[in-house]
Parts: structure tokens; C-alpha cells; sequence
């Protein structure tokens, strides 16, 4: 799949997201992906998020959080949202350290304890990380593959005209005041400063402006895939997606519908797939032996309506 689509640019797609709740199976559709791109040729980045490392047992690869090579053209890594969580805000407390003053610490380390459990705040942290793998391509990569996007809201945010951009400048206003004021204090007080850029700024500026790339490559050198199951949920939720992602102009590609079972009820497919339902069913009995199981048969059509309610819960026992 090494077309490019018809953007708003004539820049190709460079960048393809994998969507869609935990469990739909976005890994291995994304690996798949990255696999055919790479033997076509394009120099391949497949960049994952998933904890359990699958990716790191499909490509039989031990991966870490730098890319290593995984085949012709092909490189891949893994990263945890959670730990770039903790990264991000202890860089922030490192910044906050030289900013403020010492009997504010301990009321901003209880504040940052909960920004890093704070919901969005592992999604921030893979954004970060997110626009700092794009600069990579083109000079490194000719595409890069991400199992797992950031929410369809955390894209749509970024879309937005540049806050963070003139929010750094005011505060870089602020600082370079507060910078001047303390200057002249200290050449009063015949105190010597180092001259330097304030770090925290810096850094600001820095992320503003990687941002702001990022934003305009969103849009112009990237496809979006949701991925869903055939079930009632995925479908309501992978729909709010893809409004949200147009909304933003971010480009929606084909959407994967993952797991369907064969229309045929006779066939070996079938066969097959319960013999190994058997098989986990067994392993999860032993190794959930002192736990209480509760095993409920799939039902052949989604449950609608009380009457397969009150049979289901019969079921349950």
C-alpha cells in the first residue's frame, strides 16, 4: 500500500494511525501494514504502545523504546505512555525547581503526583513523543506506522488555531520582564549572572513550535485507520472518532473491521476456532484455579430486548 493518497497537499501519506479501543486488534493489523509497506520498499518505522510487547513477539524482535532494525526496511519500537508520562512531568518539576520557590515545593509534588495519573495526561505525554518520532521522517524513514493514536479528541486539540503558541510568547514576555527586573537587582547588589535563556522558555518555545509542524503535517501527510469490531460499541465510538478526526481536517483512511466470523457455520474455520477456544479455556481454568469463573457462552445475535436479558441472566446463574 505504498500510494499516496490525494491530499489537500501533494505531499504523500507519511504517516498512518491505527485507531480504536484496546483489544480490536490494532497491533497486529499495524504490523501487517508496516510489513507490506517495508517490502515495497519504503524504509519503515512501526512504532507501538501496546504493554503486553506483542509487536515485539509478532516481528520476534526484542524491542525497546529506541527503534531497532527488524527486517528489510523495516525498524520498530515500542513505548509506554505511562512511564513518558512520569518522564514528562518530572521534567516539568525540573523546570518548576528553578522557577519557584522552596515552600511552594511540596504543594507542586502533591499537584504533579496526580497530574501523572490524571487522564489525559499519558495521552499528552504520547503525543509529545508522537511529534517528536514525525520529525524523523522524512530524513530517517520513508513512513511511519503508529499501532495506536492518540484519541480522535487529542488530534482535534491540536488542530486548533495555535494557543500554546501565543501563550508562550505572553509568557516569554512576562519571564524576559521578571528576568530584566532581577538583572538589574542583582548588578545592583554587584552580583554577576551568567546571561542564559530561561529554560522553562526555551522548552516552551521549542514544543510550541514542534507543535505547530506537527499540526501541519496532520494534515497533509496523514491517514487515520479506525478499527473496530462488528459489535454495537465499537461502532457508536469508532463513528464520534471519525467525526471528531474530519472536524479537525484530519485525513480519515479505510476503516478495518476486524474478527468476523465466516457466514458458514459448517466450516473448518469454525471447527478450528472453538478447538482453540477450548484450549485457552483450559489454561485459564488452571491458572484462575483458586478464583470463581464465570464462563458465558457467546450468543449467536446480540442481546436486544428483556426476554434475552432474563435468558442470559438465567445463564449467569
Amino acid at each position: 500500500m505504498a500510494h499516496d493518497h490525494p491530499h489537500h497537499h501533494d505531499e504523500p501519506t507519511r504517516f498512518l494511525l491505527f485507531g480504536g479501543k484496546g483489544g480490536v486488534g490494532k497491533t497486529t493489523l499495524a504490523a501487517a501494514h508496516a510489513l507490506r509497506l517495508a517490502a515495497a520498499g519504503q524504509r519503515t518505522l512501526l512504532v507501538s504502545t501496546d504493554p503486553a510487547h506483542s509487536v515485539s513477539d509478532l516481528l520476534e524482535t526484542r524491542l525497546g523504546s529506541e527503534p531497532r532494525p527488524s527486517g528489510p526496511n523495516l525498524w520498530a519500537m515500542e513505548i509506554d505512555p505511562q512511564a513518558d508520562a512520569q518522564a514528562y512531568v518530572d521534567s516539568i518539576r525540573e523546570d518548576a525547581r528553578e522557577a519557584v520557590s522552596k515552600a511552594v515545593l511540596p504543594a507542586l509534588d502533591r499537584h504533579l503526583k496526580l497530574a501523572v495519573q490524571a487522564p489525559g495526561t499519558a495521552e499528552s505525554a504520547l503525543f509529545d513523543r508522537f511529534t517528536h518520532i514525525m520529525s524523523w521522517c522524512p530524513d530517517d524513514y520513508d513512513r511511519v506506522v503508529f499501532d495506536t493514536a492518540p484519541s480522535g479528541h487529542t488530534l482535534r486539540l491540536l488542530t486548533l488555531p495555535s494557543m500554546l503558541g501565543a501563550w508562550v510568547e505572553g509568557l516569554a514576555g512576562q519571564r524576559a520582564k521578571v528576568n530584566k527586573l532581577q538583572g538589574m537587582w542583582r548588578s545592583m547588589a554587584g552580583v554577576a549572572e551568567p546571561d542564559r535563556e530561561d529554560r522553562v522558555l526555551s522548552r516552551l518555545r521549542q514544543r510550541s513550535e514542534r507543535f505547530s509542524t506537527a499540526r501541519r503535517r496532520l494534515h497533509a501527510e496523514t491517514l487515520f485507520h479506525p478499527v473496530m469490531l462488528a459489535e454495537r460499541l465499537p461502532i457508536e465510538e469508532t463513528a464520534r472518532v471519525v467525526a471528531q478526526l474530519e472536524e479537525g481536517g484530519i485525513p480519515v483512511g479505510a476503516i478495518y473491521v476486524n474478527r468476523l466470523w465466516p457466514a458458514d457455520e459448517a466450516s473448518a474455520f469454525v471447527t478450528e476456532r472453538v478447538a482453540q477456544q477450548a484450549e485457552y479455556l483450559e489454561e485459564i481454568r488452571t491458572r484462575f484455579a483458586e478464583r470463581e469463573l464465570i464462563e458465558v457462552a457467546q450468543s449467536a445475535r446480540d442481546i436486544v430486548g428483556r426476554e434475552q436479558l432474563a435468558a442470559l441472566s438465567e445463564r449467569l446463574g
